[in-house]
């Protein structure tokens, strides 16, 4: 990161090796340094339509990328400060009005930021109540509340998360899972459940854990994370990422649960959804090559050598390519879509096969996971409404929105719950869904 920075509107020159690609293939791309906008950190919403039992759903993305507020123009007095609970409750008015069946709340990639926002989105799906304990160095615990008496949505609610998924994400996942207000899915998350404080020293400066997180139920968000109630194949090697993959990380342990209460019963209808997830995604194009192709990076990224001779990894790089071509080719089969002669005809934006190894993880998450709080200052997105509109600009073409497997299978999970919800008292049991 260093190399990277320096002074405004000059050139920095990156030699780019593409994720699975040889050196030979590298690339070098030109970037202007200049202030980084921070749009794209903050929360946006998009619609899917479902069929489901033969009739047609709408349901709800929010894509909640940190926990942010742009401290300084609050403490500056400016009444549209931006910050994540904020900007979630205007796109879920929007969905209300839309009339949306249900919402998703999407944390996957999501590093943590403010405790506080945390706190107050938690408050926007749930009564007044507790959301998180604090026990500081001294073994006294504080509890952190959402002290509205207002439920903002109080509709099917599910959540998703992956082992990105750290910090402030973890306390909201915890608490909608301990509230049992919505459905949690995806991985495992990852287990950054303690607070440091930095001390400047005369040469350097230390790093002291002060804090460690628990949920109301008085488990800890240490190291264990939180375990989603229905679990997606691992797009990220848990060996080489999450809390547990650090040196000498702290353990997992509990503190009395404080007083809460439910008004939901989700965790009674999860042996169910388990069921029909399971049926559905044996025959779900998309979400078998999402599960063959993270299987195969698994498989690749589990080698303990690589060839130095040119005549083994190229067949190594055509070998992959024809694996990856067969694979897209499987799925646009069973989609009944036109198959391709090689990859070079898909869309170069299109996402392809996901590097689970430990060096195509993201490195970024786990260093912003350590903090705690996240102060956007100056005016990167203080009354900038574009950044959560559920429309592009006026002046840009709107481009559909394309679900991924996994959101769409989480639509799919969260109008099962609905179904089992109606039929409870009938015993009857719903059928799968289709997208």
């Amino acid at each position: 990161m260093q190399l990277i920075r320096g002074k405004k509107n000059t050139v920095v020159r990156l030699d780019i090796i593409p994720a699975g690609s040889e050196a030979s293939d590298s690339k070098i791309i030109h970037i202007t340094r200049n202030t980084v906008k921070l749009e794209e950190q903050a929360a946006h919403s998009e619609l899917i339509e479902i069929e489901h039992l033969g009739q047609p759903y709408k349901l709800g993305i929010i894509d909640v990328p940190a926990f942010y507020s742009d401290f300084q123009a609050m403490q500056a007095g400016d009444q549209n400060y931006r910050s994540t609970t904020r900007d979630v409750r205007k796109l879920i008015e929007e969905l209300k009005a839309a009339e949306v069946d249900g919402i998703i709340i999407d944390l996957r990639n999501n590093g943590g930021g403010s405790l506080g926002e945390a706190q107050d989105m938690t408050g926007l799906f749930i009564d007044r109540g507790p959301v998180v304990q604090i026990r500081n160095k001294s073994n006294k615990v504080s509890i952190g509340y959402d002290k509205d008496y207002k439920t903002l949505y109080s509709g099917p609610l599910a959540v998703l998360v992956n082992r990105l998924s750290a910090s402030a994400s973890e306390i909201f996942a915890g608490a909608i899972q301990d509230y049992q207000r919505g459905v949690i899915i995806g991985n495992q998350t990852f287990g950054k459940g303690t607070v440091q404080t930095i001390v400047p020293l005369t040469r350097g400066q230390l790093k002291l854990t002060q804090m460690k997180f628990y949920r109301i139920s008085g488990a800890s968000n240490q190291h264990r994370g939180i375990i989603p109630d229905i679990i997606y194949p691992e797009n990220f090697d848990p060996e080489a990422i999450g809390e547990s993959a650090l040196d000498n990380p702290l353990p997992w342990d509990t503190i009395s649960a404080t007083l809460y209460r439910t008004k939901a019963r989700t965790s009674d209808y999860i042996p169910d959804l388990r069921k029909l997830h399971e049926t559905r995604i044996k025959t779900d194009p998309e979400f078998i090559y999402e599960q063959e192709a993270i299987a195969y990076q698994r498989e690749l990224s589990d080698a303990e050598s690589r060839s130095l001779i040119e005549e083994t990894r190229i067949k190594q790089k055509n070998d992959t390519e024809a694996f990856l071509l067969a694979l897209e080719n499987k799925k646009r089969e069973a989609l009944g879509l036109d198959l391709l002669a090689s990859l070079d005809e898909l869309d170069p934006e299109s996402p392809q096969i996901v590097d689970t190894s430990s060096t195509g993880i993201p490195l970024a998450a786990p260093d912003d996971a350590q903090n705690e709080t996240t102060e956007l200052t100056g005016k990167e997105l203080a009354g900038n409404t574009d950044a959560i509109s559920t429309t592009e600009k006026e002046d840009q073409p709107e481009e559909p929105y394309e679900p991924d497997a996994f959101i769409s299978e989480s639509g799919n999970i969260l109008l099962d719950l609905i179904t089992l919800q109606k039929m409870q008292n009938s015993g009857a049991q719903p059928t799968t869904a289709r997208r």
